[in-house]
């Protein structure tokens, strides 16, 4: 079951808080945010006890504090799970930020089962109060996405020389098209052989290791060498037989 949300210090942290020992500036300031908003912690406690036919029995767990604050620490620092667990049970203000002080801190399962049974609801409330923060503090203006392009997905395929030379004849096609329709003219010297582009990139896919070795440079000449072939140079050769006038 869940702790108690505020559990009483020992006599050594309250020692060592005597000494001065203080956070960074940037985790004592999203423990001042934190404390600030009681709610986050409540919706945390929700998600815990989700389930648990009688949450106030049976052996003690994460605090509702110690896993929201957990769980921001590993974001923060971009730390796994058993780096966190070695960190928070290896620093003193660590412990003092995500609320264990001198408690023992449990295994690195033991956050990630914790951190798995936040709601998705749950972290977009976090979120929101979060941006909203920034706003009122005139950081941000809450009105634009700024993503990691790393973790994005994408429906790009994987770049061989094989698809990179069917994706050259496909836009130089493609942009072609465009141009006649712009000049409402047809483009003398450029015609399209997307199809016969797209049997050849498939031939050289469906080559086996064996073929490839002996066959690949063939199917590649035959391809970049081809007197019909689309290419940029025949697109821009096409180009300058535009009348620019009519445009």
């Amino acid at each position: 079951m869940p702790r108690t949300a505020k559990p009483q210090i020992s006599f050594a942290d309250w020692e060592l808080l005597q000494q001065g020992v203080l956070l960074e500036p940037v985790l004592q300031s999203i423990s001042h945010f934190l404390d600030d908003h009681e709610e986050m912690i409540e919706a945390v406690r929700r998600d815990l006890e989700q389930g648990l036919k009688n949450p106030g029995t049976g052996r003690k767990g994460l605090t509702p504090q110690q896993v929201l604050r957990s769980l921001i620490l590993k974001r923060v620092k971009n730390w796994d799970f058993r780096e966190l667990r070695e960190r928070i049970a290896d620093g003193y203000t660590l412990r003092q930020f995500t609320d264990f002080y001198c408690q023992p801190v449990p295994k690195h399962d033991a956050f990630n089962r914790a951190f798995n049974r936040l709601t998705p609801k749950t972290l977009q409330a976090v979120n929101e109060l979060v941006v909203q923060a920034a706003v009122d503090l005139g950081l941000e203006d809450g009105q634009k996405l700024r993503v990691d392009s790393t973790v994005v997905q994408t429906d790009v395929h994987h770049p061989t020389d094989n698809t990179l030379l069917w994706d050259v004849v496909r836009v130089v096609t493609r942009l072609v098209g465009h141009l006649r329709k712009a000049v409402q003219q047809r483009i003398k010297g450029f015609r399209n052989r997307t199809r016969a582009a797209r049997r050849r990139m498939q031939e050289i896919q469906r080559l086996t290791p064996k073929q490839r070795h002996e066959r690949q440079t063939e199917k590649y000449r035959a391809r970049m060498c081809s007197p019909n072939w689309p290419s940029p140079n025949s697109a821009r050769r096409s180009a300058t037989t535009v009348n620019w006038e009519t445009v």
